[in-house]
């Protein structure tokens, strides 16, 4: 660790150091932190150990970085990176470091909610931020897939949900009349706003599923990808030109390409 806090020290040096990495800045190396974050992830769809060795060593790279470049403005350092999350796992924690009763994962997951709902309002009442919401700090740069869920997620903490399945699955069909109706209106910008209500209101019936969104799409986008290459490997076996094929073709190879 220390040798890769000194190779990244080298990296930024003013004299001697890298250009590229001497020039870049929070903003700049943001967007690699994410690429970073979702190559691990693949690699453990792809249950790669040595792929994710890897990737893992990416992003703590991305963390050294960022680190590094926060000490030169005497913001903070690596250390302080890592005692802020070490402390901040003791005290989610007091069932194991403290003398909290240990109970069942659900009741230990409202444990965990509550104690980061408390630490939230601690940091809005400490920095005197005027946004007390209970939607507060929740990332903009999230996918907005995965933000929906958060933001349902932080609304059902304080009472603002369905009560059950059957009632979501309602509104999503509700809303894809909605969809119907701007569609049979030929208003483009509303078609834009309907189709978006009706993607949360199905990252919300996921929920209450208790299935990840993004994770069911990650899912959905492999198939599709699966059966699309090897529908494209059968075309080209039998000298077929994709471009060329007709709608029943396609239906034909997407059939196959199903049960291959």
């Amino acid at each position: 660790m220390n040798a890769l806090l000194e190779l990244m020290r080298r990296l930024r040096d003013p004299n001697g150091g890298c250009p590229w990495d001497r020039e870049q800045t929070f903003a700049t190396v943001a967007p690699y932190t994410i690429e970073e974050a979702y190559e691990v992830a693949d690699a453990i769809d792809r249950n790669d150990p040595r792929q994710l060795r890897d990737e893992l060593g990416d992003l703590l790279f991305q963390i050294v970085f960022h680190s590094r470049m926060a000490e030169e403005q005497g913001l903070f350092d690596f250390s302080g990176v890592a005692a802020s999350i070490h402390d901040k796992l003791v005290r989610r924690h007091p069932h194991v470091f403290g003398d909290a009763p240990r109970e069942g994962i659900e009741a230990q997951s409202r444990n965990w909610e509550e104690l980061k709902a408390r630490e939230r309002a601690a940091t809005a009442a400490r920095q005197q931020s005027p946004d007390t919401s209970a939607l507060a700090d929740v990332p903009k740069a999230l996918p907005a897939l995965a933000r929906a869920a958060k933001l349902g997620r932080r609304a059902a903490r304080v009472g603002f949900d369905w009560q059950e399945p059957g009632q979501v699955r309602d509104k999503v069909i509700e809303e894809l009349g909605e969809v119907d109706e701007a569609l049979a209106g030929n208003a483009p910008e509303r078609v834009t706003e309907e189709l978006g209500d009706l993607l949360f209101a199905i990252a919300n019936w996921t929920l209450h599923l208790k299935i990840d969104p993004e994770e069911a799409l990650r899912a959905a986008n492999a198939k599709f990808e699966r059966r699309f290459r090897t529908m494209e490997t059968l075309a080209a076996a039998a000298g077929q030109k994709l471009e060329t094929l007709s709608p029943a073709a396609w239906e034909a190879l997407w059939q196959k390409a199903k049960k291959a």
